[in-house]
């Protein structure tokens, strides 16, 4: 077998793209997408008829300005999003405005907003993960969600106070970044560093471990690699969302592939539980310049791509 069916063997693979074609060659469970992604696919032909669909739906509606563009801007992520779940067995993950993220009642109004349009068009909320950044307002709108069976995937996650809020939250999935912790140690130290010494890599088993050690149900979904090997260091996680190059290589290589993480061993481990109240989140996420840094750099980044994407729209009505 090639590295992706022995990885299969172990973990839940997730395609993270927004390309069609890439998620049928290579058959992932899930798909999870973010702005960025979106505006890549949204400005090549072959999917500009989505874009032009929702523009179409809302030219000649009652809807003016913002309002308008707001409600094309959904609509594409929903017609990206059940395009999708056409190819995957699995879930779509979805992701709310970033410029949301210190805003709870804002996720939480958003996130019901686009399952509603979801269950509009047939899907089961139960196909759905609404994404939503790390921060200790985003967790907590996510706790709502969750309570009314809205699934949520927290996003721009990179420290262990962020997955212990999230575990105490209830919350369906978190997907930590594990190449832009890597990113940011290369940059901070100007070292290279092996698969199995880096940061990112680390940071993922740390969080798998605690979870497993804590029976905490909240699925473990890395993310964001710079390379094959932090994949293969994390097989075992519950869940890793690839895109179509590492893909590729994964499926090219029949290099030996051997499981990583394990939760019968992290149950074993002796491990200090953290609190998850307010001032400890945030004094410990304070503490935590990668963590602080990287999450905000990724909120303003994600933002910046809304409004190429809303730009884009106002072109086209």
């Amino acid at each position: 077998m090639n590295q992706l069916e022995q990885l299969k063997q172990h973990t839940t693979v997730v395609a993270d793209t927004g390309d069609f074609e890439a998620m049928k060659a290579y058959k992932p469970q899930d798909a999870t997408t973010n702005p960025s992604l979106i505006l890549q696919a949204s400005q090549k032909p072959e999917y500009k008829s989505l874009v032009d669909q929702a523009v179409a739906e809302h030219r000649n509606g009652p809807l003016a300005g913002s309002v308008k563009i707001e409600a094309v801007m959904d609509r594409i992520l929903i017609l990206f999003g059940l395009e999708i779940l056409k190819i995957v067995p699995g879930r779509v993950s979805t992701e709310v405005d970033a410029r949301l993220s210190f805003d709870i009642q804002g996720n939480v109004d958003k996130a019901r907003h686009l399952i509603g349009l979801y269950e509009a068009a047939g899907i089961p909320r139960e196909r759905v993960l609404i994404k939503i950044a790390s921060t200790w307002e985003g967790i907590k709108a996510a706790e709502i969600l969750q309570k009314e069976g809205i699934n949520c995937n927290l996003t721009l996650l990179f420290s262990l106070a962020q997955a212990v809020a999230c575990a105490e939250g209830g919350i369906k999935l978190i997907s930590p970044f594990v190449g832009r912790i890597l990113d940011w140690f290369k940059k901070s130290t100007g070292k290279e560093y092996a698969p199995e010494e880096d940061p990112g890599v680390q940071s993922v088993t740390q969080i798998f471990n605690y979870y497993k050690h804590f029976g905490y149900e909240t699925e473990v979904m890395g993310a964001s690699f710079r390379n094959k090997g932090e994949i293969t260091e994390l097989a075992g996680c519950d869940l890793l969302t690839i895109s179509p190059g590492l893909l590729g290589e994964l499926q090219a290589s029949e290099e030996p592939l051997v499981r990583k993480l394990d939760a019968g061993a992290a149950k074993a481990a002796k491990i200090e539980c953290i609190a998850s109240d307010e001032k400890t989140f945030r004094w410990l996420f304070n503490e935590d310049a990668m963590a602080t840094e990287k999450t905000a750099e990724g909120i303003r980044n994600f933002g910046k791509d809304i409004v190429k994407l809303e730009q884009l729209i106002g072109s086209c009505l």
